[in-house]
């Protein structure tokens, strides 16, 4: 559940071992907001920073009042942070963007803009990227371009954190393990209209990368899910039982030349490995048939009743006055 939309704008920063970049990206961030025209908060998530990220963040509210701090009780990851940004934005539209500086604030305006011209989404392309080519960028084209097969859904930079959404397409999206940057695959098949627009990347300044390649294999497997949520997740006894099927026939065929071959070649059945096979695959097609209706019981229970957060709050810090009475 979302809070009410009763800003313009809400920018959605998750924050993790940050401390040195926060205090340039608030001024950046204040002197764009502020010439923006509209009412807007800041909405950091600090994801169990365990440098004085969030010390730095509650120095920083005391001359920022269009500044919330959310504090999770220990790290729970990107995905969760955007989610629990998301969940407490009070803005009708939502931006989120990194927090180590690579993302450029001037760029918000033009996001704006673009999501005037009718889009529901406009997603940022870092088109040149400053980061490292073996572990960052040839990683990151690898996975966008399996992303836009997978999906259907063609954005050359799934990655780019930095994008525009308008709050009402993120409502029926819920985020689990790393899938934030699936969010605009995910929101197109709701129906959402979604775009790209190239956006400016920078060197990062201060501090060190959070990721490396291991996070490929975390995308594969997140990738798989998505499909799988796409195709099957309201009917997920059809890959099941698809599967099932598949062995049964696999069953029938090897079961047909065991017998063929016990009356054409007098071959002894019980010294026949296909026997094994025969039984081994009708044995799989029952597993996989029970497991479909199983994953169906799953399915319709989490419909109905799944409304869990996927991280655990310890502290919301409000400013001392809300952004609408400070614009005022």
């Amino acid at each position: 559940m979302m809070e009410e939309l009763s800003l313009d704008l809400s920018v959605v920063i998750p924050v993790f071992n940050e401390e040195s970049s926060l205090e340039p990206l608030h001024q950046e961030l204040e002197t764009v907001l502020s010439g923006l025209g509209l009412t807007y908060e800041i909405i950091a998530v600090d994801d169990g920073s365990t440098d004085k990220s969030f010390e730095k963040l509650k120095e920083i509210q005391q001359h920022q009042p269009h500044l919330r701090i959310i504090r999770f009780r220990r790290n729970f990851g990107q995905t969760a942070a955007l989610s629990a940004g998301f969940r407490y934005a009070r803005g009708r539209v939502i931006v989120p963007m990194d927090a180590d500086g690579q993302n450029d604030p001037a760029d918000i305006p033009r996001l704006l803009e673009k999501l005037q011209e009718g889009y529901d989404i406009v997603s940022g392309w870092r088109k040149e990227r400053k980061d490292n080519t073996v572990t960052r960028t040839l990683p990151s084209r690898i996975a966008n371009w399996m992303i836009g097969r997978i999906t259907g859904v063609r954005l050359h930079d799934y990655g780019c954190t930095l994008k525009a959404y308008r709050a009402e397409s993120l409502k029926p999206i819920r985020l689990y393990g790393e899938m934030h940057r699936f969010i605009p695959a995910l929101a197109r098949w709701g129906g959402e209209k979604v775009t790209e627009l190239v956006v400016n990347h920078r060197p990062r300044q201060h501090g060190k990368t959070k990721y490396g390649l291991n996070r490929i294999f975390k995308v594969l497997l997140d990738l798989i899910t998505i499909k799988f949520l796409e195709s099957f997740s309201t009917k997920p006894i059809y890959v099941f039982g698809g599967l099932g099927f598949l062995c049964l026939f696999g069953s029938f065929v090897a079961g047909v030349v065991v017998l063929y071959m016990k009356a054409a070649m007098n071959f002894s059945m019980n010294r026949n490995p296909l026997l094994i096979v025969s039984t081994m695959l009708m044995t799989t097609a029952v597993q996989f048939v029970l497991m479909g209706l199983l994953a169906e019981i799953l399915v319709r229970t989490y419909h109905e009743s799944q409304n869990r957060p996927t991280y655990v709050i310890e502290q919301i810090v409000e400013p001392t006055a809300s952004p609408r009475e400070r614009t005022s």
